[in-house]
């Protein structure tokens, strides 16, 4: 195995059964890893589940709500009794609602948002790190928005929440880095397992339009442009980089 592979690691993907997530357990399944992939829905985790197979990935497939600690737990300790360790996780479930206006934002917006977002993460994390400092070794992969940067009007939740993200992997990078844990967080641009993207019309054209204006102008592919700098986060190579954060976003929320 090449420091940059995982092949043999275990990791979890939270959130597999589409889009991001999918690419991302379909890469790093044809690289060798051995997978627990989640998701809240069933015909989603079988669709995921069905691919892996015809890839000959060793694979375990398990619903979890990740807005639920106690499924959560019982998630990882699943993967830990089947597989006999945890390498890695990634933490890319996020519950979503529609755009909304700041004085217009519901209890209910801001409980789903913060439920699977930043309290499902720390949750994550919290079962993972037992069986990491054990072994003392660790990558554990957050996701977090480009919209934290450029806080777009309607997305206020959505942003706060995944800024909150960013703030507990760099206090978990600083804890836990002496146990051979490193934790990182990256913000990815992918919209096209939504076709079209978004909630409308003037939506889907504002997506477009970002996406032609970005310094490589297309959107980003789940599993050729996404999943393999995940996979970097997850491995030996990434080892004296923790706490930091990575756009795959196509320059579209370049630092000055």
């Amino acid at each position: 195995m090449t420091e940059h592979g995982i092949e043999g690691k275990v990791v979890i993907i939270t959130g597999a059964g589409r889009g991001i997530g999918q690419g991302i357990a379909h890469h790093l399944g044809k690289n060798g890893a051995r997978l627990c992939v989640s998701d809240k829905r069933a015909d989603r985790l079988e669709r995921v589940m069905s691919g892996l197979d015809e890839l000959g990935v060793e694979f375990l497939g398990l619903e979890c709500d990740v807005g639920s600690r106690d499924s959560v737990f019982s998630m990882v300790r699943k993967t830990a009794d089947h597989f006999g360790r945890v390498d890695g996780i990634v933490n890319n479930a996020q519950g979503l609602r529609p755009t909304a206006n700041l004085e217009d934002i519901t209890p209910e917006t801001m409980d789903v948002l913060l439920d699977t977002g930043p309290k499902a993460t720390l949750w994550a994390m919290q079962a993972v790190f037992p069986y990491m400092r054990e072994q003392c070794w660790g990558r554990i992969v957050n996701v977090a928005s480009g919209l934290g940067f450029t806080c777009s009007a309607g997305y206020g939740p959505y942003s706060a929440a995944k800024e909150a993200i960013r703030a507990l992997t760099r206090t978990a990078a600083n804890e836990w880095g002496r146990h051979g844990i490193v934790v990182n967080c990256y913000c990815p641009s992918s919209a096209a397992h939504r076709k079209p993207p978004g909630e409308g019309p003037s939506h889907q054209k504002a997506v477009y339009d970002r996406m032609r204006s970005q310094a490589i102008p297309r959107d980003g592919d789940a599993e050729d442009d996404i999943a393999p700098v995940v996979q970097f986060l997850l491995s030996d190579a990434c080892r004296y980089m923790t706490g930091e954060t990575l756009r795959i976003d196509g320059g579209g929320t370049m630092s000055p």
